[in-house]
């Protein structure tokens, strides 16, 4: 890096203020704020103070969620949002601008980042002289968020190196090849099954209110749930796309093996016999109530209104900071059925739907995701008409489809500005275990039992039971219907949670969702105030096989000649 005048001015100076000092009192030899290794692991720190502030360090690897891409959502990359702004990175895996040295989500060097402090804390927790049972716990702790990070590499790049228990040093061979994918998945199913009786259990004594945020039981699960879905999904089970076996094997499985689907069962199962987990009353609960039944897992953060000042419609900028970063797509809008369950789509006049009315009736969670024209907000309607105050025209950033995210966000629908809230990032939450469990039953061919998770899923979103009580899901659905349903479900129950855009990677559906046009609806505003609806293109996204996997970073490919780069990149 060069050094420019300024720098080297500020330099000497800085030099000539350390004779300066030198010249009155000794020199400080490390700085004073430095807290040394004897005093993190100190032998006589009964309360493991320190300790602690090492491995609350660690928590802070865990991924976060939100506008963490340059300030948009991941799912503004997935076909079911895009940035209300020009040029950002979160397009680059939309534009084809993604390459190996141009990620905006370089979780490589995050996830070593945390295995490495993992493996520092686990390496010396042993010299402080704490309660066992705290001591218990912390490990556990460490060793699930290991786990997790490799379970992020995973996801991404398919098989990494797995380093175990090592802290590399400067003088360490740090050429270490990629174990395959099979190798990966393994270690982080054992080591959550390792450590799963050694976590906080949700429901005992040891979980307290001032525990919340802590790693439990149900986590690591969880964990090993996700990480079996994955693993049974089309992209890892036998469907690589790679040429080369030996590549395909470090992505994912070589061959197909339809019993990866019931290991997701068994983990599903497991984590609802802790009879602890259920589904909210209400769906926006989930995200606004800091501590409920329904969240497994969630990266913990201070109250604030950040959210809120995003992504609400750009038209309130008073008395309310509002930015409109997002703006959902059709697609999105229209995955979302009627209250009675059936497909707005659908061929039979039973749903209900009008093309005129479109937003009236619609599934309950609709209601808590999208900004749609009309919807009360700050006590005034949104405006996302054509000239609205949420859609003006020239160059302020709003809406380019016709709708925002609401998502995540209180009701202020009555208020007249915003009030801090918890947003606490769910990483894991009953919901998902359900859908997870409602996709490998119908994969292992028992459909009527996945209905049944399924039912469990619309029920709580407040859709109506009708006279067979099916909500909406036709009797004798087949295999192949309930799993488009299944596709659906997820997209609309976990939109924004950072699931979509792997969900159509690991579903092998990328191409047909992200490589195509996706739409928004240009809405007129009529003389007699009703509206014309009007279906509009509002961006071409782009998508290639190989963006499946992320490409290695280049820094670690030229450190390392032993890693094997990603077919493609």
């Amino acid at each position: 890096m060069k050094i420019t005048y300024y720098n080297r001015f500020i330099l000497l100076f800085s030099l000539f203020g350390l004779l300066v000092l030198g010249a009155c009192k000794k020199v400080e030899t490390e700085p004073r704020d430095w807290i040394r290794e004897d005093l993190v692991w100190d032998d006589q720190d009964k309360n493991a103070t320190v300790a602690g502030f090492f491995l609350n360090s660690v928590y802070t690897y865990i991924p976060t969620g939100f506008n963490r891409i340059d300030g948009d959502y991941l799912d503004a990359a997935s076909g079911d949002a895009i940035p209300s702004r020009n040029n950002t990175q979160v397009e680059f895996y939309t534009n084809g601008r993604i390459s190996v040295v141009n990620n905006p989500d370089p979780y490589w060097g995050n996830s070593y980042a945390g295995i490495r402090a993992a493996n520092i804390f686990l390496s010396n927790i042993d010299k402080v002289p704490m309660a066992a049972i705290t001591k218990q716990y912390w490990k556990a702790e460490a060793r699930f968020i290991r786990a997790l990070m490799y379970f992020e590499l995973v996801k991404r790049y398919g098989g990494v190196p797995l380093v175990g228990n090592k802290i590399f040093t400067v003088e360490d061979d740090l050429e270490i090849p990629r174990n395959n994918y099979a190798d990966c998945v393994n270690y982080i199913v054992s080591e959550c099954d390792a450590i799963k009786d050694s976590l906080r259990l949700e429901k005992g004594a040891n979980y307290g209110t001032s525990d919340w945020g802590r790693i439990s039981k149900g986590a690591a699960i969880a964990l090993k749930c996700r990480t079996y879905l994955y693993a049974a999904s089309p992209l890892f089970n036998g469907g690589g796309f790679e040429s080369n076996s030996n590549t395909k094997a470090l992505t994912g499985y070589p061959s197909y093996d339809a019993s990866r689907w019931q290991k997701v069962i068994d983990a599903s199962e497991e984590l609802i016999g802790i009879g602890y987990y259920a589904l909210q009353s209400s769906f926006n609960n989930v995200f606004v109530v800091n501590r409920n039944t329904e969240v497994i897992l969630s990266k913990q953060g201070a109250t604030n209104a950040n959210i809120e000042s995003i992504n609400a419609p750009s038209g309130y900028a008073t008395p309310a900071l509002s930015l409109g970063r997002t703006s959902a797509t059709s697609e999105l809008v229209n995955a979302f059925p009627m209250n009675n369950g059936l497909a707005i789509n659908s061929t039979s006049p039973a749903s209900g739907y009008n093309p005129a009315n479109p937003y009236l009736n619609r599934d309950p969670r609709f209601y808590s995701t999208i900004f749609y024209n009309g919807a009360t907000w700050l006590r005034r309607g949104v405006q996302t008409f054509e000239g609205g105050l949420d859609k003006p025209g020239g160059t302020t950033i709003q809406t380019k489809t016709g709708f925002y995210v609401r998502k995540f966000m209180a009701d202020f629908s009555n208020n007249t500005t915003y009030t801090n809230q918890s947003h606490n990032f769910i990483l894991f939450r009953y919901a998902e275990i359900l859908l997870n469990y409602a996709e490998a039953l119908n994969e292992m061919g028992r459909t009527e039992d996945a209905v049944t998770q399924l039912k469990l899923i619309r029920a709580r979103a407040g859709i109506t039971a009708s006279t067979n009580a099916r909500y909406g899901i036709p009797s004798g659905v087949s295999q192949s219907d309930l799993r488009t349903l299944i596709f659906n479900e997820r997209r609309i129950e976990l939109a924004f949670e950072e699931h979509r855009f792997w969900d159509v990677r690991r579903w092998k559906i990328a191409p047909a969702v992200l490589n195509t046009n996706v739409n928004g609806v240009k809405i007129t505003k009529n003389a007699d105030n009703t509206f014309t609806y009007q279906t509009q293109p509002a961006a071409n996204l782009l998508f290639t096989n190989k963006l499946y996997h992320m490409p290695l970073p280049y820094s670690e490919i030229v450190k390392n000649s032993k890693l094997i780069q990603n077919e493609g990149w």
